[in-house]
C-alpha cells in the first residue's frame, strides 16, 4: 500500500531481458535504496514492484511480461526517469490517498496547461476509465496522488503545484506521452457495490498480475444514480 506521495525520481540504468519475456530493471535510486530491503515493495511510476536486488544506490526489479504490456514500464529505456515511493509503514501519515500500485490502464497527455498562475495536464485515458474520474476525486498518475480538477467528455484535468513539478516526472510530460493510471479504490468499490459487478479482471502490479478495473459491467452506474444515492451533491 502506498499514498501517492513520491519520495524521489530515479534514473533507469539497465534493462536486461530475462526468461519468458520479462526484464530485469535496474534503477539508480539515491535516497531510497539505502532504506530498502530485499523483497520490499516499491512503486515505480505507480507500478508496485518487488526489490530483487540492491547494489549500492541501485535497485533491481524483475518485471513480468504482463506488467510490461499493461503499463508504461514496457516503454522504458536507459536514461528514463521514473517516480519512486516505498510502501507505507504502520503509523505513517497518509498525505495522499490509498494507492495499491495496481495500474488500471494508461492515459495519453492531451494538453499541457501553462499559465501565469497555473500548471496542469489534461489526459485522455484508455476506454472505460473515465467512469471513475470524478471532479475533486483522487487519481494516481505515474504513482503521483492528484486531485481531479475537471472531468468532461473523454478527458480529465489535474493541476500541478511547484513541488510536484520538481519532485516527480510530471513536470517533464509532453503532449502524446503515456502515463500509468490507478483509479481511486474507494470509487471502484462504490461502483462495484452499486452495480453488482463481478470480480475485476487481472491487470498489472507487484510481480506481474494484480487487479485492474473491468468496466464493462458497471455501465448501469450513472452520475444520476450516485446523486440519488447521496454520494454526489
Amino acid at each position: 500500500m502506498f499514498s501517492g506521495i513520491v519520495e524521489c525520481k530515479g534514473c533507469v540504468t539497465g534493462l536486461r531481458t530475462g526468461g519468458g519475456g520479462g526484464v530485469r530493471l535496474r534503477v539508480q535510486a539515491e535516497g531510497v535504496a539505502s532504506g530498502t530491503a530485499l523483497g520490499a515493495s516499491v512503486a515505480v511510476s505507480g507500478v508496485c514492484l518487488t526489490v530483487a536486488g540492491i547494489d549500492g544506490e541501485h535497485l533491481e526489479f524483475d518485471v513480468v511480461p504482463e506488467t510490461l504490456r499493461r503499463t508504461t514500464l514496457g516503454d522504458l529505456r536507459g536514461g528514463t526517469w521514473v517516480n519512486l515511493e516505498r510502501s507505507l509503514r504502520v503509523g505513517d501519515r497518509l498525505d495522499g490517498h490509498f494507492v495499491q500500485g495496481h495500474v488500471d490502464g494508461t492515459a495519453t497527455v492531451a494538453e499541457v496547461i501553462r499559465r501565469a498562475d497555473e500548471h496542469g495536464l489534461r489526459f485522455a485515458p484508455e476506454r472505460g476509465l473515465m467512469a471513475y474520474m470524478i471532479p475533486k476525486g483522487s487519481v494516481a498518475v505515474d504513482g503521483v496522488s492528484l486531485t481531479i480538477a475537471e472531468a468532461a467528455g473523454d478527458t480529465f484535468t489535474v493541476a500541478l503545484i511547484p513541488t510536484t513539478l520538481q519532485v516527480t516526472t510530471l513536470g517533464d510530460r509532453r503532449v502524446g506521452d503515456r502515463v500509468n493510471l490507478e483509479t481511486d479504490i474507494l470509487i471502484r468499490a462504490l461502483f462495484h457495490r452499486l452495480s453488482g459487478a463481478g470480480e475485476p479482471s487481472v491487470g498489472a502490479g507487484a510481480g506481474g498480475a494484480a487487479p485492474a478495473a473491468s468496466l464493462g459491467a458497471v455501465s448501469s452506474v450513472t452520475r444520476e444514480l450516485l446523486e440519488r444515492a447521496g454520494f454526489l451533491r
